[in-house]
């Protein structure tokens, strides 16, 4: 491992290098912009599922045919205790009576209620199929598929086979990126998501709707991974701070919010997934402005395109470029004697394998308290649709906050505030009484804006962690590390049936040690992006004990061998 300065020096050359473009002209602000216009599709269907599959009011069917009287056809639903309206008595929604009794009934002109009493009528399932309420939608997969009462858990499963995509997406993009480039890679998963939400539309099936919903979820992830770090790489380091901190989470909450504005005119799932394309669509023409990351084409020794690039964009922002901008000492980049860098370099040296396993267990850790909350809140009593725009807004405040302590705070006091104040806020809940439900929202609320607000903070600090060579890698495996603890968080909601206070009492309690985790981790406020692994910051949790000298070298080898360098 280099000495701090060395390694400052060695990473600062880049931007040095490129300094005569400015912070702000017309590329950066093209390049900022539509990095950042390019999340807005995937803000508009990563939540999409909560109308593509709510389940609207339904009740056994019966046959039409049926020479039932009107008094016993609407008394054919036994009545129910409904635990989500404090056991008030409501139509049941997978059972029905018995429809040879109530014929029997019918024809000897006996009334229900007065001449038989209902509670003694045997009952049986749905044997004809559902009526489902079309007061809110008009279909949605669980009313074309009936995935309601014995196939009510496919619903679930929908959003879990989607995460799973997801979890793959995080595991494989930053390698492919890596491998084969930030733009390609991009805009390959911009288009597998434009192609698989058309296909969508025409599922015949349930399995095939999920099959295809995998794909959907693994293009989405990929596609903002990949965006996000292009747009550090290519920014400058003032720019590269409002783009990764709030530029990027906003215009994604732009498509989050607009998700129940489209919904409630669109009310069929089909048509739906249907306006859910068309924006990926509309950003295929982006191919055309934005560029390769010229940080990555040095790194995998392409000095001509980088520099083409930065020529271009020198000319686009009027001013003259030097005659060289990169020196012989920049260019010397041995890719075809290494191999590229993959997701084992994470682990290969001491130093980098405990800034990695850190960050896997705060990732982790945010991402259950961050679903788990939202989770929580989505089943609130009210109307959809505002319910889900609710949602969307309430992340807007966090992601400017997050933006103002990344571009004057340091990242690790950032990252150690927002987490230990989301703990504290979750663990004071329990302490409420009962009877004081608005005080408890309020800390919850405030519980998932702290959440959020470390969210955004974490995505860009762990990009300014890692070296061009590892950092799409990086991301995409802290990202795999997040999709466990979506994963895991609905379990934490499920714990509510033992004890109220239980999971708040959990996430609290791993929120706050995440928190003390993160003061481990090497600042980098105000330190350019490394560029190599031999230039990046030490991990005080470990080298406050190790020989910085032996672990220098050690780091050396490793980047010698296996990363390209430059």
């Amino acid at each position: 491992m280099l000495p701090e300065s060395s390694a400052a020096n060695k990473a600062t050359a880049y931007e040095a290098a490129t300094a005569f473009l400015g912070e702000w002209g017309p590329f950066q602000r093209r390049v900022f912009f539509l990095l950042s216009l390019s999340v807005v599709p995937i803000g508009l269907t990563a939540f999409s599922i909560v109308f593509l599959a709510d389940t609207p009011d339904h009740r056994c069917a019966l046959p039409a045919h049926l020479n039932l009287s009107a008094a016993w056809r609407n008394s054919s639903i036994p009545l129910e205790e409904d635990a989500n309206r404090d056991g008030a008595l409501v139509p049941s929604k997978c059972s029905r009576y018995k429809v040879e009794n109530l014929l029997n009934y019918s024809e000897r002109g006996l009334l229900p209620g007065a001449d038989v009493n209902l509670s003694n009528v045997p009952k049986e399932g749905c044997l004809d199929g559902w009526e489902f309420d079309h007061s809110v939608y008009t279909s949605t997969i669980v009313s074309e598929w009936n995935l309601v009462c014995d196939e009510s858990w496919k619903r679930p499963l929908t959003s879990s086979i989607f995460f799973c995509g997801v979890f793959t997406g995080s595991l494989i993009s930053g390698q492919l990126s890596d491998r084969f480039g930030r733009k390609i890679v991009m805009f390959a998963t911009i288009a597998l998501q434009a192609v698989s939400k058309f296909i969508q539309v025409f599922s015949p099936s349930w399995i095939v709707f999920c099959a295809l919903y995998f794909i959907v979820g693994m293009g989405q992830i990929s596609n903002y991974i990949v965006a996000f770090v292009l747009g550090m790489e290519v920014l400058g380091p003032r720019t590269r701070t409002l783009f990764s901190t709030a530029a990027v989470s906003l215009f994604f909450g732009l498509g989050y919010m607009l998700l129940p504005l489209i919904a409630f005119f669109i009310t069929d799932w089909r048509m739906l997934l249907l306006a859910l394309m068309l924006p990926s669509c509309l950003c295929m023409p982006l191919w055309w402005f934005i560029p390769e990351s010229p940080r990555w084409l040095l790194s995998q020794g392409r000095t001509e395109e980088a520099e083409a690039i930065l020529r271009n964009a020198a000319d686009m922002n009027n001013i003259e470029p030097p005659t060289v901008i990169f020196s012989s000492l920049q260019n010397r980049v041995k890719a075809k004697k290494r191999r590229p860098c993959n997701i084992c370099d994470l682990l290969r040296s001491p130093n980098i394998r405990w800034i990695s396993i850190t960050l896997w267990v705060i990732w982790n850790t945010i991402t259950i308290a961050y679903f788990a909350l939202s989770l929580n809140t989505a089943n609130l009593n009210g109307n959809p649709y505002f319910n889900c725009f609710l949602s969307a807004l309430m992340e807007m405040p966090a992601y400017v906050l997050s933006w103002v302590m990344f571009r004057w705070c340091s990242r690790r006091l950032s990252v150690f505030s927002s987490l230990s104040s989301g703990g504290l806020f979750l663990l004071i809940i329990h302490l409420v009484p009962a009877h004081l439900t608005a005080l408890s929202i309020t800390f919850e609320m405030l519980g998932k804006f702290a959440v959020s607000t470390a969210f955004a903070v974490v995505y860009a600090y762990t990009a300014e962690l890692y070296p061009t060579v590892l950092r799409n890698t990086a991301i995409g495996t802290c990202s795999t590390a997040s999709r466990i603890g979506s994963i895991i968080a609905p379990y934490f909601i499920y714990l509510r049936t033992y004890s109220v206070s239980l999971p708040y009492i959990l996430m609290g309690s791993l929120t706050a040690v995440a928190g003390l985790l993160s003061l481990l981790l090497p600042e980098s406020f105000g330190m350019p992006l490394p560029d190599t692994i031999s230039h990046m910051q030490q991990f005080p949790g470990y080298f406050d004990f190790g020989n910085t000298t032996s672990n220098s070298k050690d780091e050396e080898k490793v980047e010698r061998i296996f990363c390209p360098t430059f």
